[in-house]
């Protein structure tokens, strides 16, 4: 088959051009011109739907009442944190997006949930071919009247398309990842219309595109990688989930900014991005979901990096809490919102002499936030801390995005600045205004029964999050300003 035309569009004006261009010859901005396949004028259908005719059934304009709700079913991938972040697991056509620096542990995810979904569907066709020679009577009627796994139900194989790495590589980190005996289907290729036909040909439940990056299409002549070819293979992709059912996991590189390289596009297309967070140098890793169309967003899975790959930690407040024997200056806890999940971190500071220039640094909040707060603490509790240098940090390399972190911050700087340490067992949360008033934060009440079960036994919040019974094992100090939090703790010490 012959390959189809290309042409050079401009993204600032539209313009087209019949090579690669420095400039527009339109609008003369610079490095704009992205390579496309034009359009023919012969009467032909859509490079697409020639290729998935079946789509979307043509249907009539329904009232919104009238259309039954029903919810997505879901398969289980094995690992109860990756799940979390899925919003209950993989849904059937669904696309998702997983992104992060190189060697955090993408593909080592993705490998073992593979195989445990492999395993499991394994079991499940066992089950059933064991049923169905049995007597008639005697086969387990499926719950509800539906088989356990729809999904399961379509091809029971799951796919692993490397571009990266030959299929001897993905076997040896099978062998070190303790998965022996692996029946996960593995594809070396990189060409899009090979994939495609595989995926048509077997079938898989779910088939992950290891990279999307290295994949290429014959109907474009630029290099893997480029725009034009992530958007174009991306296309194609997402396309082909949706008219068979297959769930395709996309693994994208990501910018020294950190953000997903490519088109801002490729996010819009998939139903599900997730980001892998975390130091490379320490053994935690989080899963944080950007956009997800069948869940919660700013849904995080905590994983910890061991010899056979990553586990699920189920608790982890347990990791951004420090191990103090005794409670010392400048460290003060807080109750923080991940998603659905409650999760108590350790806001540490240190206020040290400064020089004409004093510095404010902070690592997993906001810079221009923490200035902000120096000066509320200033104007409205007369903490001054103008000649000093003040370092912020949120322990075990999480980041605190919400301001409910406000109260927490300040009363860790005073405690630093102060040379005296907090109570044993105290927490802090509540936004600060540059009023000084303490504001709500949501989900106070769930918040506050984390901590209780946590072992914490006194709690400075805002007013409005005040339970109206009583939190066992828990004493309650409920302030509206920040000078009444900064009396509170001076009568606690």
């Amino acid at each position: 088959m012959a390959k189809d035309k290309t042409i050079y569009t401009c993204t600032e004006c539209g313009g087209t051009s019949p090579k690669w261009l420095g400039k527009c010859p339109h609008c003369n901005a610079w490095n704009t011109l992205i390579e496309g396949v034009a359009e023919s004028s012969a009467p032909v259908k859509n490079r697409y739907s020639s290729q998935f005719q079946s789509l979307a059934k043509a249907s009539e304009v329904t009232a919104l009442a009238d259309i039954e709700a029903t919810d997505m079913e879901r398969t289980p991938t094995g690992h109860e944190e990756l799940d979390r972040v899925l919003g209950g697991g993989i849904v059937e056509g669904g696309v998702v997006l997983i992104g992060g620096d190189p060697g955090i542990g993408k593909s080592t995810l993705l490998l073992q949930a593979l195989d445990s979904m492999q395993r499991a569907l394994d079991r499940t066709a066992a089950a059933d071919a064991a049923a169905s020679a049995g007597p008639p009577q005697a086969r387990p009627a499926p719950p509800g009247g539906r088989a356990p796994h729809a999904v399961g139900k379509r091809g029971g194989t799951t796919l692993y398309v490397t571009g990266e790495e030959s299929g001897a590589q993905i076997a040896l980190r099978a062998r070190r990842l303790g998965l022996d005996g692996s029946r996960v289907s593995v594809l070396a290729e990189i060409q899009l219309e090979k994939i495609l036909a595989t995926l048509e040909a077997t079938q898989p439940t779910i088939a992950v595109i290891d990279s999307i990056q290295t994949v290429y299409s014959d109907q474009l002549t630029s290099a893997p990688g480029s725009v034009a070819q992530v958007r174009e293979c991306a296309a194609h992709l997402t396309r082909a989930a949706k008219s068979s059912g297959v769930c395709i996991v996309l693994v994208g590189h990501v910018t020294k900014e950190g953000a997903l390289a490519g088109p801002r596009v490729l996010e819009h297309m998939v139903d599900t991005v997730l980001y892998f967070e975390g130091d490379t140098h320490s053994n935690f890793r989080l899963v944080r979901a950007i956009k997800n169309r069948f869940g919660a967003v700013n849904e995080i899975g905590v994983f910890a990096m061991t010899e056979k790959g990553l586990k699920g930690v189920s608790n982890p407040s347990a990791i951004f809490l420090s191990q103090h024997a005794e409670p010392v200056p400048g460290s003060c806890v807080m109750v923080t919102l991940e998603g659905t999940r409650p999760m108590l971190v350790e806001i540490q500071a240190l206020v040290d002499s400064g020089g004409p220039s004093p510095r404010r640094l902070s690592v997993g909040l906001d810079r221009d936030r923490l200035a902000m707060l120096l000066a509320v603490l200033h104007r409205h509790a007369g903490v001054a801390c103008m000649d000093q240098d003040v370092f912020v940090n949120a322990v075990g390399g999480v980041r605190i995005s919400e301001p409910a972190a406000d109260l927490a911050v300040m009363l860790a700087i005073n405690s630093s600045l102060r040379g005296k340490p907090l109570p044993k067992g105290f927490l802090a949360f509540g936004e600060v205004g540059l009023a000084g008033e303490v504001r709500p934060a949501p989900r106070g009440q769930e918040r506050l029964r984390e901590a209780a079960k946590l072992g914490f036994s006194v709690a400075v919040v805002p007013k409005a999050n005040a339970p109206k019974k009583p939190i066992e094992g828990l004493t309650i100090h409920a302030v509206e300003r920040i000078e009444q939090a900064m009396q509170v703790v001076r009568t606690l010490e």
